[in-house]
């Protein structure tokens, strides 16, 4: 669409009432979203293992207790 269309179709719905634009608004609405590719289902079993390296050679429990120890101070 070239510019000048997009502001004759700005122009057009700006002289609308203001239930017409919201009527215009919902349409478009409707009709990106029906032409939208579909979201893919992601499983979050995904992420197992995600990050592993950053935690090798960390001891989870050393690691709990000197962040509890940072709350107090």
């Amino acid at each position: 669409m070239a510019t000048t269309d997009y502001g004759d179709a700005l122009e057009r719905a700006v002289a609308l009432s203001r239930k017409d634009q919201s009527r215009l608004i919902r349409e478009l609405e409707a009709r990106i979203a029906s032409s939208a590719p579909a979201a893919t289902q992601r499983s979050i079993l995904e992420l197992c293992g995600l990050g592993k390296k950053i935690w090798d050679g960390i001891d989870a429990q050393e690691y709990v207790n000197s962040e509890r120890a940072s709350w107090n101070g």
